[in-house]
């Protein structure tokens, strides 16, 4: 696989020696020299020390016979107007673009680009950790639109079926772990104390899930 990653900071170059460890082409684009410096000795990719924005320099990188671009330097203007490119000017099949500003992604969306928002991610896994240690969350989709979150069934909630605490108009049981078996349970399934319950929740709904979690808790 041919990929082009623009950006050579940290991320950057963690990326690119990611994938250049992997037996992928990786060519690296940056205006700083410098940058060049954070990947790894042992680096086996390219390096194309020009403007990103500049399509000469697109094309000495490599971008016309690309794969998959990964627009990740520290301006998200410049991440937008290159992903934009090369998705429309270069047809590059697989495009990601890392947002810092949260405020980008509406742009971003509207181009129907794939985003990471390390920030609004990160942000988010730190509310969760600090309002809802109980409610862990063990996987993301897209920039935290959807979750899916772990969660251990207390004894006080033993006998109880899994439709009264986990309807599916606030969220859906993913599976459920019983003495190290996993499996997907009816509506009707009876929780016991120490199952492990996997469940999924939009964004939109993680709240009243919360809510829910806390009240059934308080009742007992």
């Amino acid at each position: 696989m041919k990929v082009i990653v623009v950006g050579a900071g940290r991320v950057g170059a963690e990326l690119a020696y990611r994938l250049s460890q992997q037996g992928h082409q990786v060519t690296v684009i940056d205006q700083l020299d410098a940058n060049m410096d954070n990947l790894p000795a042992d680096f086996r990719g390219r390096t194309v020390t020009a403007d990103v924005l500049n399509r000469d320099a697109l094309r000495q990188a490599g971008i016309e016979e690309a794969d998959g671009l990964a627009a990740v330097s520290n301006t998200d203007s410049v991440n937008t107007v290159v992903a934009h490119l090369a998705r429309t000017i270069y047809n590059v099949p697989n495009v990601v673009v890392r947002s810092y500003d949260p405020r980008w992604r509406p742009l971003l969306e509207a181009f129907g680009l794939q985003i990471v928002s390390p920030s609004s991610w990160g942000a988010r896994r730190i509310e969760e950790m600090l309002t809802q240690p109980s409610l862990r969350s063990v996987f993301s989709a897209g920039n935290g639109e959807v979750e899916v979150f772990e969660f251990m069934v207390p004894a006080t909630w033993s006998g109880r079926p899994v439709s009264e605490l986990f309807p599916d108009r606030i969220c859906r049981v993913v599976a459920l772990t019983r003495a190290g078996r996993a499996f997907l349970p009816g509506c009707d399934f009876l929780l016991e104390a120490g199952d492990l319950v996997h469940i999924s929740a939009t964004l939109e709904n993680v709240q009243a899930l919360r809510e829910r979690l806390n009240g059934a808790q308080e009742k007992d």
